[in-house]
């Protein structure tokens, strides 16, 4: 009997949020894909709960963000301390105002993430293959997956492959991709956990012990509530020394007064800092913990696969659906590996300072948070670096280069605009959910003049009212890609040449 046969556009392995980000993207702009994951279905136990700013444009863009609000937590505080003690509280409701829609963090864990995506995946007419499991893959410049679910054997032959299976990824073993890096020495614990005290609510908790470190995130156990916590923790062991929970429960108390009732789940794991030789090897692509993974530090891991979904998802739409040579795929591993590279060695520094057992990291762990964060709270919102720093922590100030021409003529100096997410002016995100190529002009320009460049460009063009302060130049017409950041820039004389090189179908 023959080994029945699928034929598909993109075929995405792994049904965590990377991958259903990627699928719903995929399905909005056309593309047909196909979504399996070998798991019966979805889980409940998920270590990543923060969302932030970039990500929660990205759902606006696709229509989400009010259900995600709806069931997130936000948080308003960061209170650092040590031990028992809890040190001043700085502020985090203003972060990023006035630079995003959605400023501040925002706390909802993988597997209601995984929740909404899924519910709206299935409402646009796709779907998850559960129970169907990668067994071999062969790259020819196309993709032939075979694959085992639950009606036994088949095969899936698609254009492309993309890897969102997470750390342990089948599709990255059997491309043979390096994963480098190292795993860290301790062994962490996570839960979530109901009825906590000891913790200020609607806070992010850091503490510090001379060889104990907690993080503690709120959530909602139900809608209303502010008793639940997502604690994750460090514990000296030696080696692959597991934790019971009884053990964890007990240092909680006794290292940093946190008591709970009861936990909806418990886990332990190590900590892991490694990143993917490359994102792409011909037809295959990696995505999200596929590709790299880095602690918790920061609430960034599940951010970055689901940003990487959302570069890789129109690139793949504009290959496949609007004439765009093959080499324009390159461009995702140009773009979204350097972001992980940053992010995978910026949590191991900062990982590393928070668990070091060297004498001038633990004096500066239980000396900085009372002495110098008062003085930090009172002065920062004053300075430029607030919206820097807001901007880093946020995920907005992430820059590309757009070809390797550009970075060469810049001589590597970043630009304020082009290469980075399009500036937040109050009134032109809304336009982005029509999730194609676009210009935008701001302040004054003649009606024929912008007319004239959009019919040459066959593109439309968005006019919107001057921004002082955002780096956008009166006069100027800027290029927007499908996923919202800045191509090219130029006035008007010279817009139509310049914004048409910035084009996929130019390469």
């Amino acid at each position: 009997m023959d080994t029945p046969h699928r034929t598909t556009d993109v075929l995405v392995v792994g049904a965590g949020p990377t991958g259903l980000m990627l699928a719903n993207w995929l399905r909005k702009l056309g593309v047909d894909a196909v979504l399996i994951d070998g798991k019966a279905g979805p889980t409940r136990e998920s270590r990543a709960i923060g969302v932030q700013s970039r990500t929660l444009e990205i759902f606006d863009q696709l229509g989400l963000a009010d259900r995600v609000l709806e069931r997130a937590q936000h948080a308003g505080l960061v209170r650092q301390g040590y031990g028992k003690r809890s040190y001043a509280p700085v502020p985090l409701g203003e972060l990023g105002r006035g630079l995003t829609p959605f400023p501040g963090l925002y706390f909802l864990e993988q597997s209601r993430n995984e929740e909404i995506l899924s519910s709206n995946l299935v409402a646009v007419g796709g779907e998850v293959l559960w129970g169907t499991r990668l067994v071999g893959l062969e790259d020819t410049g196309t993709v032939s997956a075979s694959v085992e679910g639950p009606e036994g054997p088949s095969v899936i032959e698609a254009r492309y492959c993309v890897a969102c299976d997470g750390g342990s990824s089948e599709v990255r073993r059997l491309k043979g991709i390096p994963f480098e890096g190292v795993t860290n020495e301790y062994t962490f614990y996570v839960l979530d956990a109901l009825a906590v005290g000891g913790l200020p609510d609607a806070s992010v908790n850091i503490r510090q012990g001379a060889t104990d470190f907690l993080l503690a995130f709120p959530m909602k156990s139900s809608p209303g509530s502010d008793d639940a916590f997502r604690l994750i923790g460090v514990v000296p062991t030696t080696g692959d020394a597991d934790v019971p929970e009884e053990v964890a429960q007990a240092r909680l108390s006794s290292v940093f007064g946190v008591t709970y009732g009861t936990s909806r789940w418990f886990s332990t794991y190590r900590v892991h800092h490694r990143l993917a030789a490359r994102f792409r090897d011909g037809a295959v692509f990696l995505a999200g913990d596929a590709g790299h993974l880095h602690s918790p530090v920061g609430a960034q891991g599940m951010n970055t696969g689901l940003q990487d979904a959302h570069n890789l998802a129109f690139k793949l739409a504009d290959v496949l659906r609007h004439a765009a040579p093959e080499e324009y795929l390159d461009r995702y591993d140009a773009e979204r590996r350097p972001v992980a590279r940053r992010l995978v060695r910026s949590t191991d520094r900062v990982f590393g300072y928070l668990t070091s057992n060297a004498l001038p990291a633990r004096l500066t762990r239980r000396l900085v948070p009372r002495l110098v964060l008062p003085v930090v709270v009172r002065v920062l919102p004053h300075l430029p670096l607030a919206g820097r720093l807001a901007g880093y922590l946020g995920q907005l100030r992430i820059h590309y280069w757009m070809s390797s021409r550009a970075k060469a003529a810049a001589r590597g100096r970043r630009g304020r605009v082009v290469g980075r997410r399009l500036p937040w002016t109050g009134t032109n995100f809304d336009v982005l959910r029509d999730a194609v190529w676009q210009v935008h002009i701001y302040g004054g320009m003649d009606d024929p003049v912008a007319d004239a460049v959009g019919r040459s460009l066959d593109l439309p063009v968005h006019r919107f009212p001057a921004a002082p302060g955002k780096g956008l130049q009166d006069g100027f017409f800027y290029l927007v890609r499908p996923d919202g950041f800045v191509a090219s820039a130029a006035p008007a004389h010279s817009a139509v040449s310049e914004l048409r090189g910035a084009l996929p179908t130019a390469l």
